[in-house]
């Protein structure tokens, strides 16, 4: 089961083209997105009301878009306009469509009842489009589910071994005990590490002198339905606090998209400051963070397939594990809370017609 009443990232803005047409699957559910003449941002279900063929398989007609199957015509709003060779259009001939919401170049989409959608609950992702901030956006598809990729970014403990020679560096990330407290819609987690190496990732950040010793700093909101929004970097030992002239400091925006029950969109970026470096080292660090996340999911899908030999096997809980325990304790509220409310998702669907 799935939160629905939440954004969910569906694609960078980039992703959707001027023209023609954009598919891509959210929580088990097939959508369709393309643009209007004005450029705004439509979703529609991917499954037309008659043979529930793809819609993305047919094309573009002005600010509608028409079935390649048997022609049918839908216009922006999902409300079937045309149908070959009828001259009324059925009432029932409709498709779903999804509340849509666009903030620094991040789409969202709104699963759930659409009069409960509320851009007041988009997360604030303000490097993905900020001017004193660089970045290349990324995109890595887990075939995991989601919530195994939120206990691995809710624990930087492994850092110090999956990431030794890239993010880590030290294993004293591990030895570090984070501090949580509970925000809205989810946690914030501060991770302190005194007096260790700088790591590889920051290679080109700054001309490090041999032996160079940095305190490091990992402070991170982590919100439903998977969003996280991080503050990371290291001021050299020496230099007094508050003295941010040799620092690198750096903000991430990541957030996860389950596809299916068992597959996961991961939409990701890290920013640095321009006085830091140029375009070099925007993709010097994005190229090293590709090499990181792969490991993540190397590790993250061979956990999944042990858990698939074996899914009623415990996992052992250890003091590490407090933040994604009690993640997954906002995760199982809010799906009690849809539950509760008493206004099942399906009713927020049109109702469809057996034919057309």
């Amino acid at each position: 089961m799935f939160i629905r009443n939440c954004w969910y990232v569906v694609a960078w803005d980039h992703e959707i083209p001027a023209e023609g047409l954009f598919n891509r699957t959210v929580i088990g559910e097939p959508l369709l997105l393309y643009r209007t003449a004005q450029g705004e941002v439509v979703a529609l279900e991917d499954r037309c009301c008659h043979r529930h063929a793809p819609l993305s398989k047919g094309r573009r007609e002005g600010d509608c878009v028409r079935c390649g199957y048997h022609g049918l015509k839908f216009d922006a709003r999902g409300l079937c306009v045309e149908v070959p060779g009828m001259a009324t259009v059925p009432p029932r001939a409709r498709v779903r469509s999804y509340p849509v919401a666009v903030r620094n170049r991040w789409v969202f989409v709104w699963m759930g009842e659409a009069e409960r959608a509320d851009t007041a609950l988009l997360p604030d992702n303000f490097s993905c489009d900020h001017p004193e901030w660089r970045h290349i956006p990324g995109y890595l598809h887990y075939d995991t589910p989601y919530l195994l990729i939120c206990d691995n970014l809710l624990d930087f403990s492994h850092l110090s071994y999956v990431h030794e020679k890239t993010l880590g560096g030290s294993t004293a990330i591990a030895q570090a005990r984070p501090e949580i407290e509970k925000i809205e819609r989810g946690l914030r987690v501060t991770r302190r590490v005194a007096n260790v190496p700088p790591p590889a990732h920051w290679a080109g950040a700054r001309p490090f002198a041999p032996g160079a010793r940095f305190d490091r700093w990992f402070v991170y909101d982590f919100m439903l339905p998977g969003t996280l929004l991080m503050q990371s970097g290291g001021r050299p030992v020496e230099d007094a606090e508050g003295d941010m002239r040799h620092a690198v400091e750096l903000h991430s925006c990541q957030t996860l998209t389950p596809e299916t029950e068992t597959s996961t969109h991961y939409f990701f970026q890290q920013a640095h400051r321009p006085s830091l470096g140029g375009e070099q080292l925007t993709r010097t660090l994005y190229d090293s963070l590709i090499v990181a996340f792969n490991e993540d999911r190397d590790m993250i899908t061979a956990q999944a397939r042990n858990i698939e030999h074996a899914p009623l096997l415990p996992m052992l809980p250890l003091a590490m594990d407090s933040a994604l325990v009690q993640f997954r304790r906002l995760v199982a509220q809010a799906l009690e809370d849809e539950r509760r409310s008493e206004v099942p998702s399906q009713r927020a669907q049109p109702e469809r017609a057996a034919s057309c």
